[in-house]
Order: structure tokens, then C-alpha cells, then sequence
């Protein structure tokens, strides 16, 4: 980007460029704009009313844009100031009346200091915009035209960007003075240094392949990207109960935790920087080895944005994405845009659908592993169907009152009674007594209650005769 975009802007003209993060942007507009401020330096820094105005969407970029500028503008005795959110207002506010030549500010506190007349944009000869597609994503450009509309028409413009929505090609066509337009890469590349891997994974399931895949030797120092703060907090907390150091960085941590992160991070101290998009921009580190997409996210550009935080300056790095069934059209879009087609970690989610969860060969981790309605519906089944071996105990056994089993006996010995009584007729056999053993016209027994007694009484009566004949 260097080669490409200094000769036109030390030229003065308008440029602009695409490129990703990591191609040398910083000094392919820090140089040439320098370097024309000090050919036309006055002999005092004008208090409150820069010559150059650098806009960064956040206070890591801002700061990290101050840190690379600020040798060479001593060198060349001029004076540079960051303003950013995050801390007081009173210091910027006096570092601006002592005198600035270059200023470099996030949208939203330039515009805090403009309400309170800290400053006026009226001797702004060279106004450059970072990362600016970062800015319109994060709700900046409505505060963008206005600070445009506040700086002279006849300044020089620089416009950087790695992708080109709709909106920052009409920023270009009405801000701008017939730009150069330069490009590192297309704005749908990505670095071919980069080993990008998708993962699919249900949510519940992220965590344990992220603790397992950053557990790895190989892994030196990762970024992990969330889609929102308490994410970051959250996979960072489950990190380090695993094991492995990490820190979050987001908006909502005031600005001497977020430096203390980064500087954790840059030193390695703590080799795993959990981060959201808008905290991520501006980590300058170039030793990072791997990137981790936790959840992808809404815009494809920001897809690009991530994975670029590895690979930098000509290195190489390792980007992995993690995808939920939820989250498939995103990964459809994310590879509309690059044009191509990611490497597939494990099985997809649409083949795995195709086999049951109990399916014979299927592993237990596996099932484990299915999604949260099959899972439920697994461990529902030994709960609520019992085994048939299980009900053939209950089945068979005796649960019918106890009055109606003598009752069925009874009837068969009625049956077996009445049977005997017509059989008799036929072949009576000889009495073995004087008496009848059977009364002549004796009823039925018709129940427990009578049948019991009267097999006794048969059962008693030769006793009764044995004792009279005695």
C-alpha cells in the first residue's frame, strides 16, 4: 500500500485505498501528510486548531496510529495529540490549548470537545479516515459528516478501507476531489498466508473444542472474537478456569483495563485475548498465530477484519471459525464474499442430520455432541417407555381384586360338579355305605362361602359315623 498510495498523496491529491489491516496503511498516509505539514510549518503550533485531523473508529487504533506517528513528528518538531473516550477530558483538553499540528481522534469525543469549543476544524489542510467501512459498522457516520462538513472544502482527503459499502462510496464521491484510487488487494481478499478452518458446532459445544483447539503446542498467541461483550467476559472467565491464561477487552472496560490487557497480550504474559470487533481494532501485534471466529459474525466484512489481526506483514497464521446450525447463512455469505469455500474441520451439520442419534457405529461423543432437542429426547426415552421385560412382570402378575380368582375356581368347580352330576346316569357306581354318599338333590355351590363348608362336611361326616357306630 506504501508504494501504491504515498506518490499521490505527497502529491497532494486525494486517495483512496483499499487494503486490509496489516498492508502498511499507517505509514502510507502518516508519511506523505508529515511530511507536507512541516514544508508549510509556521513557526508555532496554532492552539486548538490543528493542521491535520486523522479519525480512527476506536481509542486502540487511535492510539496505536499516535504511537507509529509520533517519531517521525518529532523528528520533524511537530506536535501530535490523541483524543479518545475512555479518560478525562481536562488533559486532552489542555494538551490542545499548549498547541497541536496533528490531531488524532475517535468520532465521538472529537465531537465532545467540539460542544464545549475545545478546538475548531477550520485549519485542517489534510484529513484522513481509518478504517472508515469500521466506522460506518459501528454507527459513525452520522457523526462523521459532520465533522466533515466542518473542515475547509479545499483540504486534501485520504480514505482508507478494506472493504467498500455503499455508504463510504458516496462519503468518496461527495468529500472527495477526484480520488486516486489504489488497492493493496481486492476488498473480498483475503491473505493466502492464512489457513482458514470451519468448525461445526452447536453453541453448548464451542467451548469445550475452543479449550481443546487453543490447549494445543502450536498455539502461541490467539485472538478470540465474540459478537458481544458479556461473551468475552464469559469465554475468557471459562478459559482460565481451564487452564489457559486469558484476558477480555471490550467497550465497557474502562480504558486503563483495556491497556493493561494489550499490554499483557503484546508482552506474552497472557497468550489469549478474548475481543469484540470495536475493542479489536488497532491490536498491532504481529506475532499472533491464530485467530478464532467463536461466533461469526452478521457483517462478512468483519469476517475479513478478524482473521486479518494474523498473517501480518508478511507472515503467516491460522484462522478458525466456529458455526451453529444458526449461524450457517452467515458462513454462506462470508464465503460469497471471499469466493470461496472454507476448509471443513468435521463432519457438516446437513450429513449429520441424516443418521439418527442412535444410529449402530454412532459414537458416544457423538451423541454427545447432537443437537440439544435430539439429546433430550435420548435421555427421555429409558424414563418414560420401559423395556417389554420390564412390563411383562407387572402383566402377569396377580392385580385383580382378591374376591374374583375364587371366584373363577369356584366356577369351575361348578362346572366340574354339574359335569359329574349328568355323567351319573350313565355309570353310577356302587355304594360303598349304607348311606348315600351324595345327597339326592343337592344345589350348586355358587361361591367360596359355600363351597368351602360343604367339602368339609363331606370331609367330616365319615368321623361322625366312625365315633356313633363306636
Amino acid at each position: 500500500m506504501q508504494s501504491l498510495a504515498i506518490p499521490h498523496a505527497v502529491a497532494g491529491k486525494d486517495v483512496l485505498g483499499l487494503a486490509q489491516t496489516g498492508t502498511g496503511k499507517t505509514a502510507a498516509f502518516c508519511l506523505p501528510m508529515l511530511q507536507r505539514l512541516a514544508a508549510e510549518k509556521p513557526k508555532k503550533s496554532l492552539a486548538r486548531a490543528p493542521r491535520a485531523l486523522i479519525l480512527a473508529p476506536t481509542r486502540e487504533l487511535a492510539q496505536q496510529i499516535a504511537e507509529a506517528s509520533a517519531p517521525f513528528a518529532r523528528a520533524l518538531h511537530l506536535r501530535t495529540t490523541v483524543v479518545h473516550g475512555g479518560v478525562s477530558l481536562r488533559p486532552q483538553i489542555d494538551a490542545l490549548a499548549r498547541g497541536v499540528d496533528v490531531l488524532i481522534a475517535t468520532p465521538g469525543r472529537l465531537e465532545d470537545l467540539l460542544s464545549q469549543r475545545a478546538l475548531a476544524l477550520g485549519e485542517v489542510h489534510a484529513l484522513v479516515l481509518d478504517e472508515a467501512d469500521r466506522m460506518l459498522d459501528e454507527g459513525f457516520l452520522p457523526a462523521v459528516r459532520r465533522i466533515l462538513a466542518l473542515c475547509p472544502r479545499d483540504r486534501q482527503t485520504m480514505l482508507f478501507s478494506a472493504t467498500l459499502p455503499e455508504a463510504i462510496e458516496s462519503i468518496a464521491k461527495h468529500q472527495m476531489r477526484e480520488p486516486v484510487r489504489v488497492e493493496a488487494t481486492p476488498p473480498n481478499h483475503t491473505p493466502r498466508k492464512i489457513e482458514q478452518t470451519v468448525w461445526f458446532c452447536e453453541q453448548p459445544e464451542k467451548l469445550e473444542r475452543l479449550g481443546v483447539l487453543l490447549d494445543q503446542p502450536s498455539v502461541e498467541r490467539a485472538i478470540v472474537f465474540t459478537r458481544t461483550k458479556r461473551g468475552a467476559d464469559r469465554v475468557a472467565k471459562k478459559l482460565v478456569q481451564m487452564g489457559l491464561a486469558s484476558v477480555a477487552i471490550h467497550g465497557d472496560k474502562s480504558q486503563g483495563q483495556r491497556d493493561r490487557a494489550l499490554l499483557a497480550f503484546k508482552n506474552g504474559k497472557v497468550p489469549i485475548l478474548v475481543a469484540t470487533d470495536i475493542a479489536a481494532r488497532g491490536i498491532d501485534v504481529r506475532e499472533v498465530s491464530h485467530v478464532v471466529n467463536y461466533e461469526l459474525p452478521h457483517e462478512p466484512e468483519s469476517y475479513v477484519h478478524r482473521i486479518g489481526r494474523t498473517a501480518r506483514a508478511g507472515a503467516s497464521g491460522i484462522a478458525w471459525a466456529f458455526c451453529s446450525r444458526e449461524e450457517r447463512d452467515r458462513l454462506k455469505d462470508i464465503e460469497k464474499l471471499l469466493k470461496e469455500r472454507l476448509v471443513r474441520g468435521n463432519d457438516d451439520p446437513d450429513e449429520r442430520m441424516r443418521h439418527p442419534v442412535n444410529a449402530p457405529g454412532r459414537s458416544r461423543a457423538k451423541q454427545e455432541h447432537a443437537p440439544q432437542q435430539e439429546r433430550s429426547r435420548a435421555a427421555a426415552r429409558p424414563t418414560h417407555a420401559a423395556p417389554p421385560a420390564a412390563r411383562r412382570p407387572a402383566e402377569s402378575s396377580p392385580r385383580t381384586p382378591p374376591a374374583r380368582a375364587p371366584r373363577s375356581d369356584a366356577a369351575r368347580d361348578h362346572s366340574a360338579t354339574r359335569e359329574s352330576s349328568s355323567s351319573r346316569p350313565a355309570a353310577r357306581p356302587a355304594p360303598q355305605s349304607p348311606r348315600p354318599a351324595t345327597p339326592k338333590a343337592r344345589p350348586a355351590p355358587r361361591g367360596d362361602e359355600r363351597s368351602a363348608p360343604r367339602r368339609e362336611e363331606r370331609s367330616e361326616r365319615p368321623q361322625t359315623r366312625d365315633r356313633r357306630r363306636g
